[in-house]
């Protein structure tokens, strides 16, 4: 099937919202998408930057990635020095401190001035300096006084080297802090992004970004921190280095950040980490109902979001609403509006669960054939959302797909498709699928299915033990592609369930009944809260009867899923000098301090 066939144009509608005609798609192409780059040194040799790394800027420019400018210098001193200014997107001066948009003009202090009585203390001591909106600045060996006067006028002030100078600033602001404002101004990430420097004020700024670049000029201990050093200095290495972001976006170089791997667990075999590559990898979670593969999406989410990876989630049942650190949109009112998506994911720090249970589920391919093409189309300017995380995506790109209703690019990267029935989802959807997480007791199906859609034999045939909290991993055509994993939860995996168990409704036939010894009641406790008012009122022969019988642990072990509960029950049940009144606070002791405590 070709991916690529133009949709017909036609007006579609999602209840009463109005679904524009389909445009065109294409594939992101580009993994960096900004160059942060510092001037002395760097850009500039003896504080010129020669026409060929102008012309090498130019060419970064023109290849739609924006060049930002990051320096130690004062504003007004570098735009006297540097005439074309006007190539970068923005510049940061004032090595974090002043952030400039040359386009519109404007400037912003990103920090308080310097206090006046501390510039004139530092001048009556005699020290040499120039004094900018925020920072100020000496050279050494002055840096001992410039400590002495902080100290003694209780200052959060902090002092920055560079080859010699002595840089001033508010404790916070660096080139890191600067990149960052305008990183978020430009609506760009640091995962997008390389840095190159060459001196001690650099390593926040290679430490930020994604790529760390060192020119061959640059000090020892910055090239030991950087991925990738060029082999000439100054302007000629940045032109170097440009020369491979446009040739090959700098692929096999690989980022030494921790964050680059994300870890999914450990294997069972040797308990050594199991990580995906957060940058052209792409998942299938499949598994039956029930299965834990909720758990899985989760604690990938998770790990995602703690290392400022953009995540966009599509949810057609409302599963995920109440996610950390994400905005949720749309409800069973009414379906979200695509305008409202991108509003949000203009923000590279905002994530986004997008609840489609307002959509009918006829609907939904179509729903999801309008956005999924914007998405993509946004990751082609941006590089994001880094992760597309599709729910039930056997009812959004289903086996019956209509290339009519929306277009899939030829290549799923960075996505994943979570799924019951890993044979109802597009074969064509599957074909770029790079691995698939197998959840649940019987991993040979959902590894089966995914095998004979993408054409590629499936590394096992015959059905393999299981224990809870296990997946299998197959990574396709790895060597060793098959891997057992002992999934890490989420953290917020227990506070999950407790809220579940205290305050949610437990089905009928998984709550506890208080009916007495002879039947005579059928008092019903969905949830914990309910079942520790119910024992509180009940009579003492309805709660020793229970209590005698191990009712109360045997409900927990089975409802309630929880060993260490249920073993302090059990020992209350089995003492027998322990009296009704006693035995009943102890029990709401145990519950209370696991479930109903304040946290």
């Amino acid at each position: 099937m070709d991916f690529f066939r133009r949709a017909k144009t036609t007006t579609l509608y999602i209840g009463a919202t109005r679904i524009p005609p389909l445009r065109r798609t294409h594939p992101p192409t580009m993994r960096y998408f900004a160059l942060a780059a510092d001037y002395d040194g760097t850009l500039a040799h003896e504080g010129i930057v020669s026409p060929s790394t102008l012309a090498a800027l130019k060419r970064l420019k023109d290849s739609g990635r924006k060049p930002i400018l990051v320096t130690g210098r004062q504003l007004d001193d570098l735009l006297q020095v540097l005439p074309a200014y006007p190539i970068f997107d923005r510049i940061v001066a004032d090595n974090g401190a002043v952030l400039y948009s040359p386009i519109s003009r404007e400037t912003k202090a990103l920090g308080e001035p310097p206090p006046p009585a501390f510039i004139e203390a530092l001048r009556f001591r005699g020290v040499p300096l120039t004094v900018g909106q925020v920072i100020v600045a000496t050279v050494e060996p002055y840096d001992t006084t410039v400590l002495e006067v902080i100290k003694e006028q209780g200052l959060e002030l902090q002092v920055i080297y560079n080859k010699g100078s002595v840089m001033i600033l508010p404790s916070g602001l660096n080139k890191s802090s600067g990149l960052a404002a305008a990183l978020a101004e430009l609506g760009l990430s640091e995962h997008n992004t390389v840095a190159v420097g060459d001196a001690e004020n650099d390593h926040a700024l290679l430490g930020l970004c994604e790529l760390g670049v060192a020119v061959a000029n640059a000090i020892p201990t910055l090239k030991e921190r950087a991925d990738l050093t060029t082999t000439l200095p100054a302007g000629l290495g940045v032109e170097e280095l440009i020369d491979q972001l446009l040739l090959n976006d700098l692929t096999g170089v690989k980022p030494s950040r921790a964050d680059q791997q994300i870890v999914l667990g450990k294997r069972v075999d040797n308990e050594d980490n199991v990580t995906i590559n957060p940058y052209g990898s792409s998942l299938v979670i499949a598994g039956p109902s029930g299965s834990g593969k909720t758990t899985v999406v989760r604690a990938l989410i998770e790990r995602l979001v703690q290392n400022d990876y953009q995540v966009c989630l599509i949810d057609p049942e409302g599963d995920y609403d109440q996610l950390e650190k994400f905005i949720a949109l749309g409800g069973a009112s009414r379906p979200p509006e695509i305008s409202e998506v991108f509003q949000v994911l203009q923000n590279p720090k905002s994530n986004l669960s997008i609840n489609l249970i307002g959509v009918p589920l006829a609907d939904r391919p179509a729903y999801f054939g309008r956005l999924f093409p914007q998405l993509q189309e946004l990751r082609s300017r941006t590089g994001r959302p880094h992760w597309i995380i599709i729910d039930e995506a056997h009812h959004l790109i289903p086996k019956s797909w209509d290339p009519a209703i929306g277009a899939l690019p030829e290549k799923l990267s960075e996505t994943v498709l979570v799924t019951v029935h890993v044979d109802s989802v597009l074969p064509a959807a599957l074909k770029s699928i790079t691995g698939i997480i197998a959840v649940g007791p019987s991993p040979e199906v959902a590894l089966g299915q995914f095998s004979k859609a993408i054409g590629f034999p499936s590394p096992i045939s015959e059905p393999l033990p299981h224990k809870t909290g296990e997946v299998l991993l197959w990574r396709v055509g790895e060597a060793d592609g098959l891997i057992r994993v002992q999934i890490e939860p989420p953290s917020d995996e227990t506070r999950r369930h407790k809220r579940k168990y205290a305050v949610g409704e437990l089905p009928p036939d998984r709550s506890f009944y208080f009916k007495g010894p002879e039947g005579k009641s059928n008092l019903r406790a969905q949830n914990l809260n309910t079942f520790i008012q119910l024992a509180e009122g009940v009579d003492e022969e309805t709660w020793l009867h229970h209590l005698r019988q191990r009712d109360y642990s045997s409900w927990m072990r089975e409802s309630i899923k929880d060993k260490d509960l249920v073993a302090e029950v059990r020992e209350i049940e089995d003492d027998p000098a322990s009296t009704v009144q006693q035995s009943r606070a102890k029990v709401i002791e145990a519950i209370n301090k696991r479930y109903t405590a304040p946290e």
